[in-house]
């Protein structure tokens, strides 16, 4: 476990997965991150990679093969190396060996690099392609949030607030895989939290005119401001009435319950060519 820390705010990281497992802010003595109870979802912050969501059948086809990956790929289960790292940066690095190539035929480096500053943590994702042909990925994050983030409060004391009005649909999950989009938010800004609300799998939204979404309670000052960036996808999630919320800023998308599973054709996939590099951030700042 890797400590980045200041005064107000000590940050834990594993190097499995490179997931942010804490996120404690000192003077209000308030563990941000859910604590991965195993009875719901014993897990913290997995990282997507090389896809966000579900493929059709687990499967893709490149150039003429069908190759398998699980949910949300594999980087969430490897071990990382700590490439550097100072008291309040750390960068942690993946790089495509045999046991990737077998699943995913492409040559990659996959950076995190976290930094701390005042009470606000930046996250960002860096691909690499240092092969010799093209590069397709998928990027994304799952940070899991405590909700409530005080014992006197519930869940449903708090609600998520978007930064633009938004009128957004909801593309709905069959089986995990993206279906129809219905009516959600209408001239809205708040999304009241239920634990109702995710009975049905997550609220996924594409492109939305928010960079920024707060979690909030009307009851006291403590919540969190979570800066999406310019990633292009959202997703909203909570395993059945668990004490958490999950915003998850995602460059990549599940399949289509009518995908093809051509991986050069699939939604949000992105392309590098040889010797080219991605980079995204996102982050979170407590209160």
């Amino acid at each position: 476990m890797l400590i980045l820390e200041n005064e107000l705010v000590k940050v834990q990281i594993a190097t499995k997965g490179a997931e942010l497992r804490s996120i404690y802010h000192k003077e209000n003595s308030l563990e941000y991150m859910w604590n991965a109870d195993p009875a719901f979802w014993p897990k913290h912050s997995p990282l997507l990679f090389p896809i966000v969501g579900l493929l059709k059948d687990s499967t893709y086809k490149y150039k003429g093969k069908n190759y398998e990956l699980p949910r949300h790929g594999f980087a969430w289960l490897k071990e990382f190396k700590v490439e550097t790292s100072s008291t309040d940066k750390a960068t942690f690095l993946l790089e495509s060996d045999e046991e990737t190539l077998a699943a995913y035929p492409f040559t990659f480096q996959l950076r995190i690099h976290y930094a701390l500053e005042d009470t606000k943590l930046s996250v960002t994702y860096d691909v690499r392609n240092n092969g010799k042909e093209e590069l397709y990925f998928s990027v994304g994050a799952h940070p899991a949030f405590a909700v409530p983030l005080t014992k006197d409060l519930s869940y449903s004391d708090y609600y998520l607030e978007f930064n633009e009005t938004e009128t957004l649909p909801l593309y709905t999950l069959k089986d995990s895989l993206i279906a129809d989009a219905v009516p959600f938010l209408h001239a809205e800004k708040r999304i009241p939290l239920t634990h109702e609300l995710f009975y049905k799998d997550a609220l996924v939204f594409k492109h939305p005119k928010s960079d920024v979404i707060s979690l909030k309670t009307d009851k006291n000052k403590h919540g969190l401001d979570y800066n999406i960036g310019e990633f292009p996808f959202l997703g909203i999630w909570a395993f059945k009435d668990a004490n958490f919320v999950c915003i998850e800023p995602w460059e990549g998308i599940a399949d289509g319950v009518n995908h093809n599973q051509e991986l050069t054709e699939k939604e949000g996939i992105r392309h590098l060519n040889a010797g080219e590099m991605w980079q995204k951030t996102w982050s979170v700042t407590i209160r």
